[in-house]
């Protein structure tokens, strides 16, 4: 089981997307625990999560998932498991916030699905694939093997 979690397919070019999902959902854990970035913080994004019906402690590990989850993903550790909470954490945004602008990325004020699309199909590739050559994951299912 552990080696399941940890196997990945041996290629360099995984890195490329583990950077920019990783970085991605840094970026935005980072605006809404910490307020980086011009976020809202804990309260601030507990409160709009709250707004949407999302309970307050599923809104907080929406945003613990999102922070420590990019930085998983970016290390390459646990990719598996946090591809899987991040792909999770997309659905929600499709369906309680993006989902009614439609499929385009029309401005700040109508944003539809595409871009929170693309990155759950990037979470499902690394959920299906693993973090590739270049990983901790990869380290740690040679030593499994």
């Amino acid at each position: 089981m552990k080696n399941k979690i940890f196997a990945t397919v041996e290629s360099n070019s995984f890195l490329i997307l583990r950077l920019a999902l990783g970085i991605i959902f840094f970026a935005h854990g980072a605006q809404k625990l910490l307020g980086w970035f011009g976020g809202y913080g804990w309260t601030g994004t507990i409160g709009f999560f709250s707004s949407l019906g999302i309970p307050a402690a599923l809104g907080g590990l929406a945003i613990l998932t999102e922070f420590f989850g990019g930085i998983a993903i970016i290390l390459g550790f646990l990719t598996r498991p946090a591809a899987l909470g991040l792909a999770i954490v997309n659905l929600v945004a499709i369906a309680k916030v993006h989902g009614a602008n439609g499929f385009f990325l029309n401005g700040p004020t109508n944003s539809g699905i595409e871009y929170v699309f693309a990155l759950f199909m990037i979470s499902l590739f690394l959920l299906i694939k693993g973090a590739g050559l270049l990983s901790i994951d990869n380290a740690i299912s040679k030593k499994l093997k």
